[in-house]
This record gives structure tokens, sequence and C-alpha cells, in this order.
């Protein structure tokens, strides 16, 4: 059930769903806010808890503000185009060969048959970096679930509008973001660290943070370099 509550110049999305625990968040690129809550909340308790976190919130609004926008991307000769943290310039080039996608220090090739539409382009520059995403976090699994002890049925990757990664803890799968790819590894690193210790603590409370800070001192650092990099 979704129903919606009003707070000044804020509208806030509540959704009343079988949880124990209440959950705020503000989603980019427009800092839209949503609230989870269990049903048998009433909707004045839940409105007396956003009140009390409205400087938080504004907060978080004005940060996705002044967060950095990437340009659309075309597909076209000589865009700029990131992988990994590093600025890459994208060279079409077409033949009768099989799609297919390079990089050399400073270009990354896009190869594709003749008369290419611009869409089809476009899907197989995304498929590309999802395919870096699946290459990447099998790694980052078989490091750090050892370390926390937790254990992952499954990953996806997909483009996400909202969130660069989630979790099912009670499935044991974890979703991760497609943008990824574009940030420093240490960025997917994190979110990785993230989303396993999730697993142990669904919530982002006291014992959430204690535990990344435990098994990784410097996550604020690593989050906050996350959230000051362009977004789509």
């Amino acid at each position: 059930m979704v129903v919606q509550i009003n707070l000044g110049d804020i509208v806030v999305d509540v959704i009343l769903k079988a949880i124990k625990n209440v959950y705020l968040s503000v989603h980019p690129p427009t800092g839209h806010v949503r609230i989870s809550a269990p049903k048998r909340m009433r909707l004045d308790t839940i409105r007396v808890f956003a009140l009390s976190k409205m400087d938080w919130i504004r907060r978080q609004q004005q940060k996705l503000r002044e967060q950095e926008r990437e340009t659309p991307r075309e597909s076209l000769d000589l865009e700029s185009h990131d992988v990994w943290g590093k600025r890459y310039l994208l060279t079409v080039s077409e033949g009768d060969e099989a799609p297919s996608i390079d990089l050399t220090y400073s270009h990354m090739l896009l190869r594709v048959r003749p008369q290419t539409a611009a869409h089809k382009r476009q899907a197989l520059v995304s498929e590309w970096y999802r395919q870096q995403i699946k290459t990447a976090v099998p790694p980052l699994l078989a490091r750090w679930q050892p370390l926390l002890n937790v254990r992952v049925e499954r990953f996806f990757v997909q483009q996400m509008k909202t969130r660069w990664g989630s979790c099912n803890y009670m499935a044991h799968t974890i979703r991760f973001n497609t943008e990824l790819a574009k940030k420093p590894t240490e960025c997917l690193e994190y979110v990785v660290v993230h989303e396993l210790v999730h697993l142990l603590e669904p919530t982002h409370n006291a014992r959430f943070v204690a535990l990344m800070d435990q098994f990784m001192p410097k996550w604020p650092l690593h989050r906050d370099r996350l959230n000051r990099l362009s977004i789509r």
C-alpha cells in the first residue's frame, strides 16, 4: 500500500508493508523522499517521524541538487566515456566484423556493422558496461564473503535509477547498478561490502555502521567519493 503525506513543500511517498522497522530514503536525481513502514503504523506516527528528520532530508536533497550530471551519451565519435574512473574518447568503427568494444590507452573503440542505428550502439555500450560489473564482482565476493562469514546465492547487474546497489537479505541476493563500471574500482568494492553487511544487518542502524567500521574503516571516504561523482 502506497500513500502520500505532505510536509510543507515536500511530498513523501509512504509504503506500508510487512516489515518491522521504518526506513527513510532520499532518491536521486530529484530528491524524492520515500518512507517504508510497518503496516500497523499510523500515518500520524509516520508524519511525526518524518518531521523529526526534516533537516536531514533537506541536506540530502541539497547534495543531490549540487551533484554533477552527465551529459546524455549518443555513442558518437569523440564522446567521452568513463571506465573505472578513467576517461576515454569514443571511436566508432564500421565494418563487417561482429560488434565489439576495446580500450586503448585513451580511446574506447566501438566496432559496429555499417548503418547501425544510434540506439543499438547505445545498447551495445550499456551491455558492455554491464559485463564489466559481472566480471569484476565475483573476485570481490570471493575476497569479502569469508571475511564477513556470509554467502550470496546470486547477484544481478542492471540499470538502477535510485541506488548503487541493493540487497535482499531473505533471498541472499544482491543487485548492482551498471553505472558503477564508470566509477573507480574502490567505489564498487565499497558497494559490495555495503550490501554484504546488509546480510548481517538489513537496516542502516548503529550495528550496521559498527560492522562497516570493523570491516572497512575507510568506508565513509568511499561513500562520499561515490556520491560526489557525476551521475546520469
